[in-house]
């Protein structure tokens, strides 16, 4: 990787990709292999931030039951063709060849052993390997399309016959996030599908925040939903609000106005287990029992705000159970907001699939130009398959570009 100077005179190659993160590299390490001139471009002062973040530190580079029904996109069937021919095995054969150790935790995800710098060395090597240039501190401006296409970077002039857009989406502008591939899709007259962040910690009123404030850095088991499917995984209370895998998760099919549903007893019939408490266990605390499957500073805390401190099972009625499993299960909240793009993993949205070819990832009516990874319409869940949508459909538009 280097950065352009003024005497570099203007180059031609085959393929230009904007972008140098988990799809375009994919995309590059592809195109070369087919004997491709391929040239990454970055604007940013290295590649594959977001690689280097993800996973906490460890990079959750793909997972092993990643298939169509864990994106979400207007058309769900576009992403098919491209991830039935790169599979999570693909990926991982490449893994293995490099002799990175991984390890895989619960519901399928893959994570490295030692850092996320394993896998971004592994893409970069192979780039070398196959002859892809990678050049960063090069931002750029895409002056006309045709044959071929022309690029102008502050050194000047790139032509390109496959123009490839694997700039992301909006999430994490810290690391360099900008609006660049959705907004280039504008000015081609293509249609973008709605972006708002996803994968994201929500906040609560003010109010609420002050309620809970407590309960910051606590973590629960629950089932979570908002106008999607229920997700069974673990919240985390936060200052502002909340947060978690399942939160994560149900915050990219939650919309403003609307609640967020979380059952803090999944698999568990929180009535029946206080009518038995009731009967086996007269003098137990409501709090007590409750924390018994919550944590005690969460009981002690519902028990204030909503129920009675005071409370043991034999003064339960049939009514005061109602009320106990009302507050739980589910629980109700309607957040105000998201944190926004500033915390967000992924954009929800982007350039509109029926635009592009599902086989190709070309934009049908701009041949040559190709959209990859977060930037076109396709978010997938947490856990790795947003890597695995990098990695597929920048293999699809590899193969072609």
């Amino acid at each position: 990787m280097s950065a352009w100077t003024p005497d570099k005179q203007p180059i031609r190659v085959d393929v230009a990709i904007i972008g140098g993160g988990a799809a375009g590299l994919m995309c590059a390490i592809v195109a070369a292999r087919r004997g491709r001139r391929v040239l990454v471009l970055d604007h940013a002062n290295k590649v594959g931030k977001k690689i280097l973040m993800s996973g906490g530190g460890r990079c959750n580079f793909t997972n092993v039951h990643s298939g169509p029904e864990h994106f979400i996109s207007a058309n769900p069937h576009f992403a098919i063709s491209a991830l039935n021919r790169y599979t999570p095995a693909d990926f991982i054969a490449m893994v293995e060849q490099h002799g990175i150790a991984y390890h895989e935790k619960k519901l399928g995800q893959l994570f490295c052993n030692d850092s996320s710098r394993d896998i971004l060395n592994m893409l970069l090597s192979e780039c070398a390997q196959a002859g892809a240039k990678v050049l960063t501190h090069t931002p750029v401006t895409i002056e006309a399309l045709g044959s071929p296409h022309r690029l102008g970077t502050p050194a000047g002039e790139i032509t390109c016959d496959s123009l490839v857009i694997a700039t992301g989406g909006y999430s994490i502008p810290k690391m360099g996030a900008t609006g660049f591939g959705i907004d280039f899709a504008r000015t081609l007259g293509m249609p973008v599908a709605p972006t708002r962040a996803a994968l994201v910690p929500v906040v609560l009123s003010a109010e609420l925040q002050q309620a809970l404030q407590t309960l910051a850095g606590s973590s629960l088991d629950s089932r979570t939903w908002a106008q999607g499917p229920e997700f069974h995984e673990h919240i985390l209370f936060t200052h502002k609000g909340l947060s978690g895998p399942a939160v994560l998760q149900a915050s990219s099919y939650w919309q403003q106005g609307q609640p967020l549903h979380i059952d803090l007893f999944p698999d568990v019939d929180l009535a029946a287990y206080l009518r038995e408490a009731r009967r086996d266990r007269p003098r137990a605390a409501l709090k007590t029992l409750l924390g018994e499957r919550l944590t005690r500073r969460v009981a002690q805390r519902w028990c204030d705000l909503w129920l009675d401190d005071t409370a043991t099972a034999d003064r339960l009625s049939d009514e005061h159970i109602e009320q106990v499993v009302a507050v739980c299960k589910p629980w109700t909240v309607w957040p105000q907001d998201t944190e926004g793009y500033r915390t967000a993993e992924v954009t929800l949205g982007g350039v509109d699939t029926r635009a592009l070819s599902s086989k190709t990832m070309e934009a049908r009516e701009h041949p040559g130009v190709y959209f990859i990874g977060e930037v076109v319409d396709v978010t997938g869940h947490l856990g790795g398959h947003n890597f695995q949508w990098a990695w597929a459909s920048g293999h699809a538009a590899g193969l072609c570009a």
